[in-house]
């Protein structure tokens, strides 16, 4: 049986392929400004180089809170330029990127998302959501509990917030939508309450800048 041109979905079609583009060109724009960020400083290009940084740090945030960027090579780019000087610069604009994908996470309905699942034949996934919208964070918790499948979810949802931090870290995460898509499903949980999540990534994106200030940028990667 044929799909007629009629029942296509265009307006999901198109919906996703400007999603994958804007992913792309995110990927290129991060790609681009790690590369442009290794120059010499001199006396002849510091008013030059000041400008450029500070333009990278708020394309950083903004590009960290895009699902699949790896944006945190801006942030490693930007602290091997400088060094020490800079890593609490990168350190707040690491934290307000994941905070914006967070933001935007729980700005999301849940509805909305049901409908796209939906149309993408996801029907379980519809269902569910559907079943969890209209509860509270702990009664939420208590279904989700109740209807894992193994015990491994349980565990995960019981220290959701360890799980967060961990994950955050995990070399390549990438894969599983980088920091931002990480914070952005965090908020379209609606597991995490806006103060605890803040502290979680306050104190999981930490290590990386005290290690920096300790000993200096010899502990970044190449």
């Amino acid at each position: 049986m044929f799909v007629t041109a009629s029942k296509v979905p265009w307006p999901l079609l198109l919906k996703l392929a400007g999603l994958i583009l804007l992913i792309v060109f995110a990927n290129h724009a991060s790609a681009w400004l790690a590369d442009a960020l290794r120059i010499e400083i001199r006396p002849s290009n510091e008013d030059l180089v000041h400008r450029m940084i500070m333009l990278a740090a708020g394309l950083y945030a903004l590009l960290l809170a895009i699902p699949f960027v790896p944006g945190m090579e801006i942030g490693l780019a930007l602290i091997g330029l400088l060094g020490p000087p800079i890593v609490l610069l990168v350190y707040l604009c690491t934290l307000l990127g994941l905070t914006m994908s967070y933001l935007v996470g729980r700005l999301i309905p849940l509805s909305g998302l049901a409908r796209l699942f939906e149309d993408l034949n996801l029907v379980r996934a519809s269902a569910l959501l559907k079943t969890i919208e209209p509860m509270n964070r702990e009664q939420r918790l208590a279904f989700l509990l109740n209807k894992a499948p193994n015990r491994f979810v349980p565990f995960l949802l019981r220290h959701r917030y360890i799980a967060l931090a961990l994950v955050l870290n995990v070399p390549g995460n990438v894969l599983i939508g980088g920091g931002g898509g990480i914070a952005l499903i965090a908020g379209l949980s609606r597991l995490y309450s806006t103060l605890a999540f803040l502290v979680c990534i306050a104190l999981a994106v930490a290590p990386v800048p005290i290690a920096v200030l300790l000993f200096g940028d010899m502990v970044l990667p190449g």
